[in-house]
């Protein structure tokens, strides 16, 4: 038993060691060959590579038993007939009305995933230090968590009705550029990366394993064909809500300035 334990603990580092090698392969070859310099601390960068092969292992380990298996969990146990109070087969047809606590459990999840991703929290930051505190971190991560939450509940509600996923997508974009085309464009490209730095390390495992669980426990649904897509979702609508975000307080500015100039 010990030594399938060893063998469970090692296969994972050796499975990142394949992925990460490459990486620093590549930093290496044009640190050395193209750009003729010597490492500098190389024993420090030894020492940093290894604290990220085995930070990566146990963060895929612990997508592998706890987040995964939790977000199945949570899916299988919000859509179970006992909990909602009905009988479906696929043959019935799904009420989309009987999910309310699934879509309600989704907008939770995808807000608080957000607020805590760390790429998010490290976009915001530098935006707010670059435009001189104009664009303030604590309404970014707002504007961009509610944008996910939405994203993500419409998502499940695609799930819950089997709806085609390309018809959302393409309403969405189309919707994105019509506000591009009205907002500022100090806020453009800050919206476009917002909507980037959404799926990553805290909102992509619980979102996936939110879709997977939800095709599985749904009568007539498959995983493969309708388990997937809501990652598109969490990054198509933060661009949304943030490009709206600055439309919103570019009018509300607009109308306090009318007003100010009208009492002068």
């Amino acid at each position: 038993m010990d030594g399938l334990c060893a063998i469970d603990a090692v296969i994972p580092v050796c499975a990142t060691l394949d992925d990460v090698v490459p990486i620093l392969a590549v930093l290496v070859g044009f640190q050395v060959l193209v750009l003729r310099r010597p490492l500098v601390q190389p024993r420090r960068i030894l020492l940093g590579f290894v604290m990220v092969l085995l930070g990566l292992a146990f963060f895929i380990q612990g997508l592998e038993q706890a987040l995964f298996p939790l977000g199945r969990l949570m899916a299988t146990q919000l859509t179970a007939p006992e909990f909602i109070g009905m009988a479906t087969t696929a043959a019935e047809g799904v009420d989309w009305r009987a999910y309310g606590w699934v879509y309600l459990f989704a907008f939770a999840i995808g807000f608080a995933t957000t607020i805590a991703e760390p790429a998010l929290i490290a976009v915001a930051i530098k935006a707010e230090q670059v435009s001189a505190g104009t664009v303030r971190a604590a309404g970014l991560r707002t504007a961009v968590a509610v944008g996910v939450a939405i994203g993500i509940t419409l998502g499940a509600f695609r799930i819950v009705t089997g709806a085609p996923l390309h018809w959302y997508i393409m309403a969405g974009y189309v919707l994105v550029l019509l506000q591009t085309a009205c907002a500022p464009k100090s806020i453009i490209a800050l919206a476009y990366d917002s909507g980037g730095v959404t799926t990553s390390t805290v909102t992509v495992p619980l979102v996936a394993a939110l879709g997977l669980g939800l095709s599985s426990s749904i009568p007539g649904r498959s995983p493969v064909l309708d388990g997937f897509g809501l990652i598109a979702f969490a990054s198509l609508f933060p661009i949304m809500s943030v490009l709206g975000y600055a439309q919103l307080s570019t009018l509300m500015a607009r109308r306090k300035a009318g007003a100010h100039n009208t009492k002068v």
